[in-house]
């Protein structure tokens, strides 16, 4: 995998995260700086773990489906990048209620892994693929940090509107990065 689609995974993994700290962040009395890097922080190390958990379930399957890696890749990227495009369309369930100053820990560690699950199965498609996992992920890390941080201060402006279209955008961008993918192993033929 190239270095600009790596790029590209690492913020299309990031956006369903930015998307959740988005709503953290809207939920919050006045969220500050070191609430949204405590967030980003459990964020980012999960977001970092997960692929490459899905990396070593692929690769111990790798052995059986190597005529068929690249079509598992494109598969799992176009599935996910659906789901996200999904997400990004259905309509919120909106609920008042008083708001926090701070989210539990565990709250958030829930809900990192949540957003986090579309990285694992990325993982599982990264084995399939002449990738450096351990760059991957920590370029999956750094990318969902950022982007939380800057989701959860921009919640309490914005809301969820920005938080919907970047989940549409992320899915978009996941398809093309499963489509490139593709195109590589078929034209290297």
């Amino acid at each position: 995998m190239n270095p600009i689609a790596l790029i590209f995974l690492a913020f299309a993994m990031s956006t369903d995260a930015f998307a959740a700290a988005i709503g953290k962040g809207s939920s919050l009395h006045k969220p500050r700086f070191s609430q949204a890097l405590r967030t980003g922080l459990i964020f980012g190390v999960i977001e970092a773990i997960t692929p490459v958990i899905g990396w070593a379930i692929g690769q111990a399957a790798s052995s059986y489906v190597t005529q068929w890696d690249h079509w598992i890749a494109f598969t799992l990227l176009l599935g996910l990048g659906l789901y996200m495009m999904y997400n990004g369309v259905k309509p919120d369930d909106q609920q008042s209620e008083e708001k926090p100053a701070q989210h539990s820990f565990w709250v958030l560690v829930l809900t990192a892994i949540a957003t986090s699950i579309d990285a694992l199965a990325v993982g599982v498609g990264l084995a399939f693929v002449e990738v450096n996992i351990w760059v991957a992920a920590a370029a999956i890390g750094l990318a969902t940090m950022t982007m939380v941080v800057i989701g959860t201060l921009l919640g309490r402006a914005l809301g969820s509107w920005v938080g919907k279209r970047a989940e549409i955008i992320g899915g978009v961008v996941l398809m093309l990065v499963g489509a490139t993918i593709l195109y590589e192993h078929l034209s290297a033929v």
